[in-house]
């Protein structure tokens, strides 16, 4: 189904009839509604909604963003979802001329001095861009739990504003309203697999130079690019919550 104007959401409605659903009922309302759909796995807990999405359309599109830096737990991981689930998997990887161009000028640890936002721009953002240009919703693991200055305003469905994406995209957060313990009794409870790394130490899971497990009492997020200063911990990949926030 293509949302052309007639067949807009009314997204102040969808995020009123679900509020007090499970997120199964949002993502089956969703892959019902939107004919070009798919389910974004990063390889961390976020495993839960392919493990849901898969149980409404066991061939509902699944991708991830392979920027080439993951750890190695992490493909293999990704590798024991495909097969659990049976399931294709798109990995989306940088494009090849802008990889080398950015590397050849930069190097491969630029971040470390001039900060993350030019690399995830070529390794996660341009990759995330071709893909939900094909797009007329995806659905993210996001919860209002994982960064208080950036995602506690997070709704279960958005109309998405990524810059370049197509003339309507939304965005399904069926998670929005769990918190990391609620993750992880489903994974529990339905023995979900899971990536080895969270036995680790390691909450929220990004490429292999970027991420490091977090201390106790220390929020999941710094972890990620721990040598910037801020609680603005994004990539970039949902630009709604950096919207207005510096």
């Amino acid at each position: 189904m293509s949302d052309s104007p007639a067949n807009l959401i009314d997204v102040a409605k969808i995020n009123q009839d679900f509020a007090d659903k499970r997120p199964k009922e949002l993502i089956k309302h969703a892959i019902e509604t939107h004919g070009k759909i798919a389910v974004s796995f990063s390889g961390a807990e976020d495993v839960i909604l392919v493990d849901m999405a898969t149980k409404i359309d066991p061939n509902v599109q699944v991708f991830c963003l392979d920027t080439g830096r993951l750890h190695a737990q992490t493909y293999q991981f990704i590798e024991k979802v495909r097969s659990h689930y049976n399931i294709q998997i798109e990995l989306m990887s940088p494009e090849q001329a802008a990889l080398e161009a950015f590397t050849k000028e930069k190097g491969l640890y630029s971040f470390y001095q001039d900060g993350h936002k030019e690399c995830c721009g070529v390794r996660k953002i341009a990759p995330l861009k071709r893909k939900l240009t094909t797009l007329d919703a995806w659905i993210t693991g996001q919860r209002k739990d994982q960064s208080p200055g950036t995602r506690t305003e997070i709704d279960l469905c958005e109309v998405d504003n990524f810059p370049g994406a197509g003339e309507v995209l939304y965005k399904y957060n069926p998670l929005a309203n769990w918190t990391s313990a609620q993750v992880w009794e489903y994974i529990k409870i339905f023995d979900v697999p899971f990536n080895e790394l969270h036995n680790q130490g390691y909450v929220s899971i990004g490429c292999e130079p970027c991420t490091r497990p977090v201390l106790p009492n220390q929020h999941e997020r710094e972890g990620r690019w721990w040598w910037e200063g801020g609680e603005h911990k994004e990539c970039g990949l949902h630009a709604s919550n950096i919207i207005g926030k510096g």
